[in-house]
């Protein structure tokens, strides 16, 4: 046999020696993708949708890789064991350059269904390429499973951590928050959204985290707002409680003024403090209930009526015990200035005078008889207090005193 031209022989060495580095690059980039934690986590899982598509694709060409890996590393080797002979025939370099450039590598071998031979026909039908289309195809089909295993993996390394914080986020308002329906709206779509990461990465809609973190931010402001209505009747709340104690001691005043003039005054005359506070005790009772049970949107309205209710009760405790010791006041600011215009008559000599003397008794009469009536009193009390007046002018004018 003749031998190869030595142009051929050299082309053949150079290609050996490309697909010798090929191999060991194939071999530690086939390492690389076996470890790859996206590749192992799409082979464990149960996948669906797109993501179950593009992975049984890669699946086969991962097959046909490491398929090829092998042709290719058995026809390197078988190569080099025979160009490296101490002594290579023409018969062997003819063979040698047809390996390594030729359609030496057997894909497939499929054998033809009898009912489709021809008479002439081979019962097997094979499949070959040359080393470098096996390469070529090796490098298209590991493209295509780094393509769907890195495209997985970015959306699990970008999705994940933000749906475990949207997690968190959604316990922690949970936590502080009343059952809530746009929680559990939050919950159940965080939920679509996490299955979906696990079994189809490549269909999962981003878009749905956004939603969830839409319902959360809702429930959250709603929270809030609630909270804010809560602090605020809480403060409510205890002002009535002040208020509520403020009407008790009013109450009290109250009272101890009208004992002070019972009897003292005519009823007519006295501000009577009828009733009690029992009905707004009972009120603020069952607002306080209402508090304590978490109906807060029900307090105001309540509250409002309750504070408008003592308020007035307050008002009217205070103007009855005002009066009442008004009533007091005036009487002994009248018995006073009775004594001091008796104190005055006295200084004048005109103590024992018969036109003061039934004055006296009458305005005596009205202030210290019960009970009381002022407006007599308050005329008596006036006209000694014009008598003396004018007799002590009299008896000035006369020289008298």
């Amino acid at each position: 046999m003749t031998a190869p031209p030595a142009e051929l022989l050299a082309r053949a060495d150079a290609e050996l020696r490309r697909l010798e580095a090929a191999a060991t690059t194939v071999a530690a980039n086939l390492v690389d993708l076996d470890d790859n934690s996206a590749r192992k986590e799409l082979d464990g899982a149960r996948l669906t949708g797109a993501t179950a598509a593009a992975w049984a694709d890669a699946t086969t060409a991962l097959a046909q890789l490491w398929d090829g890996y092998g042709l290719l590393t058995a026809l390197t080797t078988g190569a080099r064991a025979a160009r490296d002979q101490r002594r290579f025939s023409d018969a062997e370099k003819a063979a040698y350059v047809e390996q390594v450039l030729g359609r030496s590598i057997t894909l497939s071998v499929a054998t033809v269904p009898l009912a489709q031979r021809g008479l002439l026909g081979a019962g097997q039908v094979s499949t070959t390429c040359t080393p470098a289309e096996l390469l070529a195809a090796m490098e298209a089909a590991f493209a295509t499973v780094v393509d769907v295993a890195t495209r997985a993996g970015q959306v699990w390394q970008r999705l994940l951590p933000r749906a475990a914080e949207l997690a968190a986020a959604l316990a922690g308002v949970r936590a502080l928050a009343d059952p809530d329906a746009t929680l559990d709206e939050a919950d159940r779509r965080l939920g679509e959204v996490t299955a979906a990461l696990a079994t189809d990465p490549l269909g999962c809609d981003e878009n749905g985290l956004t939603a969830v973190q839409a319902l959360i931010d809702r429930a959250d402001a709603e929270r809030t707002s609630a909270a804010e209505l809560r602090e605020a009747l809480s403060r409510r709340l205890a002002d009535a409680r002040t208020l509520a104690g403020e009407l008790a001691e009013a109450e009290r005043a109250a009272r101890a003024a009208a004992d002070a003039v019972s009897g003292r005054f005519a009823d007519a005359d006295i501000a009577a403090v009828t009733g009690g506070d029992s009905d707004l005790v009972a009120g603020l009772a069952a607002i306080d209930a209402l508090a304590t049970a978490g109906h807060w949107s029900l307090l105001s309205p309540r509250l409002a009526d309750w504070n408008r209710r003592a308020r007035q009760r307050l008002a009217a405790l205070r103007d009855a015990a005002d009066h009442n010791r008004g009533l007091l006041a005036t009487r002994n600011e009248l018995r006073g200035r009775l004594d001091a215009y008796q104190a005055k008559a006295a200084r004048r000599g005109l103590a024992e005078d018969p036109t003061l003397t039934p004055l006296t008794e009458t305005a005596r009469a009205a202030l210290w008889t019960a009970p009381c009536d002022l407006s007599a009193a308050r005329t008596a009390v006036a006209a000694y207090q014009d008598a003396v007046t004018a007799l002590t002018a009299t008896h000035t004018r006369d020289g008298k005193l």
